[in-house]
């Protein structure tokens, strides 16, 4: 047996251990492991978890006030009974169902066609719908089978999500950012992106975009915009990713057609979640992926060998739940969530009338530099500082004024938004956010 002391010059040098164990270095990791947009969520939960007191701006969470475990029970018992009352499953059948391997592209994939049907005037082939674990699935799943090498990039409107952006790291795609104003994606500036892509020697596969009060700048696309971005999928051979959580959330005036309904030529993939309507915990999502394959078949049925490598199947009881929800508000998820809405069109008014009552004309604060987004609904808005808004200020926010809120900057991969914070108010009630704001104004009059 070789000692340490006769090994030969050439040899590795042993591993450092930790009591008899491997200690692993970060640098042999994937890239991604460590970088900024996979990191930033973690650091923020850290901060907030360091401050439960704080009234918390931070987390893009659903409101918690209409849970009602009981509800479980009844959505579950709403399913089995549509097991075997429309779909005619006998009792083994029925417990398989719940307790076994469910199959690949789920099992409700035809209750979220009949919803898309009834909400979104969307005629969908239940064969196109891949249930998956939360949107986020979706969304790795789709990028991992559209980008086949070096030369293929995706764009999207900055500043993004940031889950979005997290998942080009993992499957390393790169991402070329494309403005976005007050109306939503520029589509001059998509269309200048493209171009320059491909001068580049690059293969620009697709866009995502959230049309619907985007998750984090609270802005929408209007109709006629929406009309013209499928137009310019069209014309520069390009497909378009579609996230959806939000347009539930309006002001009241309505929603706008998705650019998945408007869609005659397959150009969009559509990114679709009950994570906000529904409930979180689920962590059950959906795309909807109708492209025809060359060789026969839907872009659904690939995403699906993906899948089965990946998480083999979403949960059978998170679907069940999810499905015995949707049969119990027919298939409506607006007429499910007008509740959740109100709350939301509350909350919205309740910021904008703190930020008014200390930054506007009439305000302590007024002058100060600070200004702010009207989003038409949603659960987010945007402000706009006079000094910089890092990790490091949003720390000593926590600490010393007791307010939390989320850096725009990691919403733009680090570049961009260094003055600008993301407050989001969907898990707040009114008198917390005024609370909240007062201590936001505390810490700008501190500043300045």
């Amino acid at each position: 047996m070789t000692s340490v002391s006769e090994r030969p010059a050439d040899a590795p040098a042993p591993r450092a251990t930790v009591l008899g164990g491997v200690r692993l270095d970060p640098s042999e990791l994937h890239a991604s492991v460590s970088d900024p947009c996979l990191t930033a969520m973690t650091l923020l939960n850290d901060i907030a978890g360091r401050h439960p007191d704080a009234v918390s701006f931070a987390a893009g969470r659903p409101y918690e006030g209409f849970y009602e475990v009981a509800a479980l029970g009844d959505y579950l018992s709403a399913f089995e009974r549509h097991l075997v009352d429309e779909l005619g499953l006998g009792p083994e059948a029925v417990r398989r169902t719940f307790f076994q391997y469910g199959r690949t592209k789920g099992f409700i994939h035809h209750l979220i066609a009949r919803h898309l049907a009834v909400d979104e005037g969307m005629a969908v082939d239940p064969e196109s719908v891949l249930v998956t674990t939360g949107c986020q699935e979706a969304m790795v799943l789709v990028l991992r089978a559209l980008c086949r090498d070096d030369r293929d990039v995706v764009l999207a409107a900055y500043p993004s999500y940031v889950g979005f952006l997290g998942a080009t790291r993992l499957v390393g795609v790169p991402v070329r950012p494309v403005a976005e104003g007050p109306g939503g994606i520029d589509l001059d500036d998509l269309a200048e992106q493209i171009r320059r892509a491909r001068a580049d020697g690059l293969r620009p596969r697709a866009c995502y975009v959230v049309p619907d009060f985007a998750n984090p700048g609270g802005v929408s696309v209007s109709e006629a915009d929406r009309r013209e971005l499928l137009e310019l999928a069209e014309r520069e051979d390009l497909l378009l990713l579609e996230d959806n959580p939000y347009s539930m959330f309006h002001g009241g005036e309505g929603r706008l057609p998705t650019l998945k309904s408007m869609d005659t030529g397959h150009r969009v993939i559509y990114l679709g979640s009950f994570a906000k309507t529904a409930f979180a915990g689920a962590r059950v999502g959906y795309v909807v992926a109708d492209q025809p394959m060359a060789g026969g078949g839907l872009f659904a049925d690939e995403l699906a060998k993906l899948k089965s490598m990946l998480t083999l199947n979403t949960s059978t009881v998170a679907q069940a739940v999810v499905g015995g929800f949707l049969l119990k508000h027919d298939c409506s998820v607006e007429r499910a969530t007008v509740r959740e809405t109100q709350v939301y069109r509350d909350n919205l008014r309740a910021v904008l009338t703190g930020l008014e009552k200390h930054f506007g004309d009439d305000g302590p604060l007024r002058g100060s530099g600070v200004s702010w987004n009207v989003p038409a609904g949603g659960m987010f808005v945007v402000v706009t500082l006079p000094f910089r808004a890092d990790d490091a200020l949003l720390a000593r926010s926590a600490e010393r004024f007791g307010v939390l809120w989320t850096p725009m900057y990691h919403f733009y991969a680090g570049d961009g938004g260094s003055h600008q914070i993301r407050l989001s108010f969907s898990a707040l009630s009114a008198e917390r956010i005024d609370v909240g704001i007062g201590r936001l104004a505390a810490l700008v009059a501190d500043r300045v």
